[in-house]
C-alpha cells in the first residue's frame, strides 16, 4: 500500500523523500515558504551516482510514481500522515512554528523516525540503562520532547552524505556518500511492519534496471543507530579546533593512533547501553572511509559561519560517558572545544 510521509525539513530529508517517491508513496517536505514555492512549481533534484557510472543521476520528484508537495508548518494537517520523519538539525526544533507543529504530531499520536544525527530525547528513554532527564542540557529545546510517546519514537543514523552546491537552487541536493539508512524498530509491531514494508519498497526500486543506492534498512536493535557516534566524536566535531576547521580526513588521520582510542571508547559506552558487536562498524572501515571525506563536517562549517547553535552529539555522548563512569579526556576536550568555540559565536552576535 501507498503510504502518506511528513517530512520535517526539505534539505537533508529530500534524499529520503525522494527514496519513498520513487517507491510510490507521497510525501510532504516542511520548510520555509520561499523553498515550499520552489518545490511546489519545480519539484526537487536529487543527484546521486549509480554503481559502476562516473557521472551522477539527477532524479527528479515530478518524474517519480509517489507524490510530492511542501508547505509551511502552520499549513501542516497532521492527521493526514501515516509517519513522520524528522529531518532538521535539533536546534531548529526550538523555532516556534516547529515547536508548535511538533506538539501537534505528539498528540496526534503520529510514529516519527527520526534522522538526526541527534537523538530526540523521548528515544533515549526506550534506553533502560539512561537517565534520559539527566541528558536535557545537551539539547537546545529539551521541552519539545515532553509531550512525545516513547515508543512512538524510533531513530534512524544518517549515514548518507548529502549537501547543496551554492548558488543552486534550494530544491537541488548532491549526494556525496550514498550508503544506507539504519533505523531502529518501534516498540509498536505495527509500526515496524511500516518501517519493513518501506524498507522492501525502497529496495525494489530500479532505475533504467539499475539498483539505486541509499536503502531503507530496519534493524530490532535499539543500538545500531548509536554506531554513528563513533564516527561523529572520530571526525565530525573533531573538525573543529580553538582557532578554525579542518577536514574529517585531517581530523582522523592526523593522529590515527588517538582517533582510534576515541572510537573504541564510544563504542565501549554503546556496548555498556546494551549494544552488541554486531551493532557497530569496524573503525578500520571507517578510517578508509574518512581517507575520502576531504572537507570539514557540516557542523564545524556551520561553527565556523558564526552559528550560535548546533546538534551537540558531543555534549550528549559525554553526559553519557559520566553517567556510566565512563568518562575519556578527550571526550572532554572536544565537547569543551565546541563549549568555547559557541561562545566566541554568541559574542559576536550579542
Amino acid at each position: 500500500m501507498a503510504y502518506r510521509i511528513l517530512i520535517l525539513g526539505a534539505s537533508y530529508g529530500s534524499l529520503l523523500g525522494t527514496k519513498l517517491l520513487m517507491a510510490g508513496h507521497d510525501v510532504t517536505l516542511v520548510c520555509r515558504s520561499k523553498t515550499a514555492s520552489l518545490i511546489n512549481s519545480k519539484g526537487t533534484d536529487v543527484r546521486i551516482k549509480l554503481r559502476g557510472e562516473d557521472e551522477a543521476r539527477a532524479i527528479r520528484s515530478n518524474e517519480q510514481t509517489g507524490k510530492l508537495d511542501a508547505v509551511v508548518p502552520a499549513n501542516v494537517d497532521v492527521d493526514a500522515y501515516d509517519l513522520v520523519a524528522l529531518a532538521m538539525a535539533e536546534p531548529q526544533y526550538g523555532t516556534e512554528e516547529i515547536r508548535a507543529l511538533m506538539t501537534r504530531i505528539a498528540k496526534a499520536n503520529i510514529p516519527c523516525l527520526s534522522i538526526m544525527n541527534m537523538p530526540p530525547l523521548a528515544y533515549l528513554h526506550r534506553i533502560p540503562k539512561l537517565d534520559a532527564n539527566s541528558l536535557q542540557s545537551a539539547y537546545t529545546c529539551p521541552e519539545v520532547w515532553n509531550d512525545f510517546e516513547p515508543g512512538l519514537v524510533t531513530l534512524c543514523s544518517p549515514d548518507p552524505q548529502a549537501f547543496r552546491v551554492p548558488g543552486e537552487g534550494a530544491n537541488i541536493l548532491h549526494v556525496g556518500l550514498p550508503t544506507n539508512f539504519k533505523a531502529a524498530a518501534f516498540q509498536s509491531p505495527t509500526h515496524t511492519l511500516m518501517l519493513r514494508e518501506l524498507e522492501q519498497d525502497i529496495a525494489e526500486v530500479r532505475l533504467d534496471d539499475s539498483d539505486v543506492p541509499v536503502k531503507l534498512r530496519v534493524f530490532n536493535s535499539l543500538f545500531v543507530p548509536f554506531a554513528k557516534w563513533s564516527m561523529l566524536l572520530t571526525g565530525n566535531y573533531r573538525c573543529v579546533t580553538t582557532s578554525g576547521v579542518r577536514p574529517i580526513k585531517e581530523a582522523v588521520h592526523s593522529d590515527l593512533e588517538l582517533s582510534e582510542a576515541i572510537y573504541h571508547h564510544i563504542d565501549a559506552i554503546a556496548l555498556r547501553l546494551g549494544a552488541s558487536e554486531d551493532d557497530q562498524v569496524p573503525f578500520e572501515k571507517y578510517a578508509r572511509a574518512a581517507n575520502g571525506l576531504l572537507k570539514p563536517s557540516s557542523v564545524a562549517r556551520s561553527i565556523d559561519a558564526g552559528s550560535t547553535d548546533v546538534e551537540r552529539v558531543d555534549l550528549l555522548v559525554k553526559l553519557i560517558g559520566d553517567q556510566l563512569g565512563m568518562s575519556h579526556e578527550a571526550v572532554d576536550e572536544i565537547a569543551s572545544t565546541i563549549d568555547s568555540r559557541l561562545s566566541q559565536n554568541r559574542n559576536v552576535a550579542a
